[in-house]
């Protein structure tokens, strides 16, 4: 059986320590916005009549947000010299 969306934000979420405050705070990062409210629906159970698939796109955001969470922002390269 192969791990979901919402398996892989529900583990992270576990090894990481972080509070739905925090995945907010992550996404915000990337200029994504979601409210606490919608993002509990992805950490419900399968069999919950409020659970929520947990889209591609919301995964990535929040994987790019926590690059920049835990390394800090990417810094712009220097421009190289044509001669």
């Amino acid at each position: 059986m192969a791990l979901t969306n919402n398996d892989i934000i529900k583990k992270l979420r576990v090894a990481l320590k972080l509070r739905d405050d925090d995945i907010v705070k992550i996404l915000e990062l990337v200029d994504f916005r979601i409210s606490k409210s919608e993002l509990g629906a992805f950490f419900r159970s399968e069999t919950h009549p409020k659970y929520v698939e947990l889209q591609d796109q919301i995964l990535r955001n929040f994987l790019n947000g926590l690059v920049i969470h835990l390394r800090g922002p990417m810094e712009e390269r220097p421009k190289k010299k044509h001669d």
